[in-house]
């Protein structure tokens, strides 16, 4: 496998995206190829020794800011280095494509680029949280603010896909984000979801309330973007709003110190769980490519993750298993007039 690394778009690039690159090689013998300003990854690349490492330069001349609409992205700047790093995806040259740029323009290049996977009528950007009894991916997380119910349908095949084959959970459980556990809550697009939900070839476990998620209830749990984004920004203000709390209350007196003295593992295993640089980043699934969203502000080890996990995915052929799994729910309804509430798009 070999990914493709858009070193231009994140916070403080391209110095956190190469030193995560040259780390991922290094430790896990990853393939990589850095897309962005030639001269200035060249700078970057000349503070370590990556003498033995398998690193190559695309260049790409534009760069995607985080304040350029997606559809300018992709008309005015054809040579940006998230297209073009898609562009090596679709030529064969490249397996997967990590990104910490822009989202918007990250999902509508995939997609302008690689298209998306049959049965698939918009990606969905997937995210994975820490549960009491192990994990749970959340989608959509950002990219469809306004969805119909075979939007969400087509979330739940393809996050039981990547809950199956990824993340090893055997038979994932899908769970619809709701006010309530009651058949009579939600509104208009989970009662109708739901009942789509209810044929599919995947365990429906019914709605799930925000606290099921944590409470790992369900292993996919499907909302729309809209939703999903704010679920994920209150997850990451959460963690970080209990971190503060905890230091302060630490270091507030000699016997809280010694307290923690006697439990640091213990705190430094639950920071590990709670730290969203384990995951890297957030998967672009729906397109025909592997694709991974990085935080702007990620940190060296979240981009490291994040080519591991591009890696692992294309290794595993996860869009092959989606577009199967997807044939396999709609092939009993011969045209779009048939399937119920459009599930097909």
């Amino acid at each position: 496998m070999k990914i493709a690394v858009d070193v231009m778009g994140g916070d403080n690039a391209p110095q956190v995206e190469v030193e995560g690159a040259v780390a991922a090689a290094r430790e896990h013998g990853m393939s990589i190829i850095l897309v962005g300003d030639q001269e200035r990854i060249k700078a970057e690349l000349a503070k370590y020794d990556i003498k033995g490492l398998d690193i190559s330069i695309h260049h790409a001349s534009e760069v995607v800011g985080m304040h350029d609409s997606a559809s300018d992205a992709i008309r005015k700047k054809k040579d940006s280095s998230i297209r073009v790093a898609f562009e090596l995806v679709k030529a064969g040259e490249a397996d997967a494509v990590v990104s910490a740029g822009n989202s918007g323009a990250t999902m509508a290049a995939g997609m302008y680029v690689l298209k998306r996977l049959d049965g698939i009528d918009r990606p969905a950007i997937a995210q994975v949280f820490p549960t009491l009894v192990g994990y749970a991916v959340v989608l959509d997380v950002g990219g469809n603010v306004d969805c119909k119910p075979f939007h969400l349908v087509q979330f739940a095949i393809m996050g039981a896909v990547y809950a199956k084959h990824i993340m090893g959970i055997k038979n994932p459980r899908i769970g619809l984000l709701s006010n309530g556990e009651e058949d009579s809550k939600g509104n208009e697009l989970t009662r109708e979801t739901s009942q789509l939900l209810k044929n599919i070839s995947f365990e429906y476990s019914g709605y799930v309330e925000g606290r099921d998620i944590f409470a790992g209830t369900s292993e996919v749990v499907v909302c729309d973007g809209f939703v999903g984004n704010i679920v994920l920004k209150l997850s990451e203000g959460l963690a970080e709003a209990v971190s503060s709390m905890l230091r302060e209350e630490i270091s507030s007196s000699f016997i809280c110190k010694l307290g923690y003295l006697l439990s640091r593992a213990a705190f430094q295993r639950f920071k590990k769980k709670v730290d969203y640089a384990e995951y890297g980043g957030a998967p672009l699934l729906g397109i025909n490519g592997v694709g991974m969203i990085c935080h702007g502000g990620s940190s060296v080890k979240a981009i490291k993750n994040a080519i591991r996990f591009a890696n692992e995915c294309a290794a595993k052929g996860v869009n092959q298993r989606m577009a199967e799994k997807l044939a396999e729910n709609f092939s009993s309804y011969n045209n779009v007039e048939s399937v119920p509430q459009n599930i097909a798009g």
